[in-house]
């Protein structure tokens, strides 16, 4: 009897050893998604108005894509893409909430029907690094159910169906309305400081490789100051449009909780081997609230404004530092990226997008490959008077977008049109070019019509009956 104690004891303990083992080598992933935080609302992107130290130097540390893609250009589509790897047509996730936007008299066809709550069919990246012994842990804003603990988290800080808080003060928002914040309201705390102080007491508790989902709610509107920040922005010269100084110390605000989390990485010495992704989920909010010029427009269109975001990797001594690199990539590399860094290759197949990590660890070119946009729907305009859309009344009407190499095209459901634009010659989109390469126009568009068909692309063709066309 006392035989098999010692034994059953020594069994035990090699499988602890052995669990312990298998997570040698193993970094801490942390992936930061900012809310409409635009292209260039970063001082490593060229901003001289915002102030953000703390993300440009881990920035100078990593590796920047300064031609990085958002999936889609408002957030919970995005959002179900990064954390599926697939492409808007496969979840089928297209705006917040209903894709009927703007008054009815304007909408020439039924916009596809859009869908709130991403199927659980999907496999998600905490659900992956969870089977892999990774503590996973929600922090923020997660839009895509009513519980991030349903797909793969452990632990949840402030995540729900919201797409934005009531207001970044206590209590958060109201609490039988959709934006109320899942989080302390007794708390007298700014919003994302609560947020992250939470984060930190996650950080100090854990003694495992660990998944950092850390996706705050700034600096999504509304839009409101952060007081002990605003004597740096009041009188402060705009900058290429940017001159919001409210939101300003909303950025600012962020940038200091992200160097309090550098600063715990660093007190429990695990900063060197944490692989950190940097982004924002969408375009900036162009108007009042900020610029991205020489961007074109910016959230929820797909022009460059809406879809181009702020984007770097950092993981000491594994990927080259201070490199600004003009290769293109996309929300969708995130998830297979994160695989390859743990070694597990086991759902390659099934990702819409591609790896980044042996360009960032060796400098190898990734392979030529077309970016696709589909937004089946309608998104009202936020001002008629101010805006740089295809028309006033829509950031975006229905249409389907193809980026190969230099050249990006627009197509529209509506009039059936094209737009052409040669980004290395006329970033902003100025000049369309559909008339004068009518060639190059046509091959896009062939191959995103037969992109529809592999992703079973939904197509909008059912007139409104109360559409009521323009006067001239």
């Amino acid at each position: 009897m006392i035989r098999l104690f010692i034994f059953i004891n020594i069994f035990q303990l090699c499988i602890c050893c052995s669990k312990k083992t298998s997570f040698e080598g193993l970094p801490n992933i942390i992936f930061i998604n900012i809310d409409d935080m635009g292209w260039n609302d970063v001082g490593f992107m060229g901003s001289k108005y915002y102030d953000t130290p703390n993300i440009d130097l881990l920035s100078k540390e990593g590796m920047v894509f300064t031609q990085g893609y958002a999936a889609a250009a408002n957030c919970a589509p995005s959002r179900a893409s990064i954390n599926t790897g697939k492409w808007t047509t496969r979840h089928q996730i297209y705006t917040v909430s209903n894709s009927d936007r703007g008054e009815s008299r304007d909408r020439k066809l039924i916009p596809i029907k859009n869908t709130i709550t991403l199927d659980k069919k999907f496999t998600v990246i905490a659900q992956k690094l969870k089977e892999s012994g990774y503590t996973t842990c929600h922090s923020g804003k997660w839009h895509l159910s009513d519980n991030p603990l349903d797909y793969g988290f452990d632990e949840n800080i402030a995540g729900n169906h919201s797409g934005g808080p009531g207001s970044y003060y206590s209590p958060y928002g109201k609490e039988k309305e959709n934006n109320k914040v899942n989080i302390d309201s007794n708390s007298e705390k700014y919003l994302t400081d609560q947020i992250m102080e939470k984060t930190l007491f996650f950080l100090d508790k854990i003694e495992k490789p660990f998944f950092l989902h850390y996706t705050p709610y700034a600096v999504h509107t509304p839009i409101q100051k952060v007081d002990s920040l605003m004597f740096k922005y009041k009188d402060k010269q705009p900058f290429k449009g940017q001159k919001n100084p409210e939101y300003a110390t909303m950025i600012n605000n962020l940038d200091r909780n992200i160097g309090n989390l550098i600063d715990k990485l660093k007190e429990k010495n695990i900063f060197k081997n944490t692989f950190i992704i940097f982004t924002s989920d969408n375009g900036g909010h162009y108007g009042k609230i900020t610029m991205q010029r020489p961007l074109r427009a910016g959230k929820g269109s797909y022009y460059e404004g809406g879809i181009r975001v702020p984007f770097f990797f950092y993981w000491k001594d594994k990927i080259k530092s201070g490199v600004n690199t003009k290769t293109y990539i996309s929300h969708l590399d995130i998830f297979p990226t994160i695989m390859d860094a743990i070694g597990d290759n086991s759902m390659n197949e099934e990702f819409d997008g591609k790896s980044l990590l042996q360009h960032l660890t060796n400098g190898v070119e990734i392979n030529k490959r077309s970016l696709f946009w589909h937004f089946p729907i309608y998104l009202q305009g936020y001002n008629i008077n101010d805006n740089e859309n295809r028309d006033s009344l829509f950031r975006t009407r229905p249409g389907s977008v193809i980026r190969k190499g230099d050249w990006k095209l627009h197509y529209y459901f509506e009039d059936k049109e094209v737009e052409l634009y040669n980004l290395k010659d006329d970033v902003g989109e100025k000049k369309d070019l559909s008339k004068i390469n009518e060639s190059k126009a046509r091959n896009l568009l062939a191959e995103l019509q037969n992109w529809w068909e592999i992703t079973n692309a939904p197509i909008p063709t059912k007139l409104n009956p109360e559409f009521l066309p323009a006067k001239n």
